[in-house]
């Protein structure tokens, strides 16, 4: 975050040098006010470039043993170009060299899956999931170990969890 924060001034601090330069050779005739235009026109460029590129940046730092399943795109109010163009917020992976079938039952498989969401800092959270690839039921495993029934949810055979675990 504090690198982003530098980056962002300088943005701001050259947009308004350009102002500057644009000033000088007009003569001073182009009015005071396209400098803090430009300054703040630079810096949220860039944080909106930051956005835009969160995503790809982040993936292209992952293990090639990390696969994405799913990604997630949100349309925020105050950012109304997301309406138009929204991007990725946050994104999961399955850890492929984590899949073990370890259970006494060979269609349930143990994975951990990752959680990747863009705040002002970025966030990362783990969970170790249980995965009937029979039921295609998904069950995620609490703190103590034990599978938390009430969060089950059931896959669709197309989900891109389900054929990355169960390799269908």
């Amino acid at each position: 975050m504090f690198w982003t924060f530098v980056a962002t001034v300088f943005c701001g601090l050259g947009a308004a040098g350009i102002a500057l330069g644009i000033r000088a050779a007009t003569a001073k005739r182009a009015p005071k006010w396209i400098i803090p235009v430009f300054a703040g026109a630079g810096m949220l460029g860039y944080l909106i470039y930051g956005e835009y590129t969160w995503y790809d940046h982040k993936r292209s730092l992952l293990p090639e043993e990390a696969v994405v399943v799913n990604t997630e795109q949100e349309k925020i109010f105050f950012r109304p170009w997301t309406f138009i163009f929204p991007y990725v917020t946050a994104f999961s992976t399955v850890d492929v060299a984590s899949i073990s079938k370890d259970t006494p039952d060979s269609n349930i498989v143990r994975f951990t899956l990752y959680r990747f969401s863009q705040t002002v800092t970025d966030a990362v959270s783990h969970r170790v999931h249980l995965i009937n690839c029979q039921s295609r039921e998904l069950v995620p495993l609490g703190s103590d170990g034990s599978p938390r029934v009430d969060n089950m949810k059931l896959l669709n055979l197309q989900d891109p969890l389900y054929t990355t675990v169960c390799g269908a």
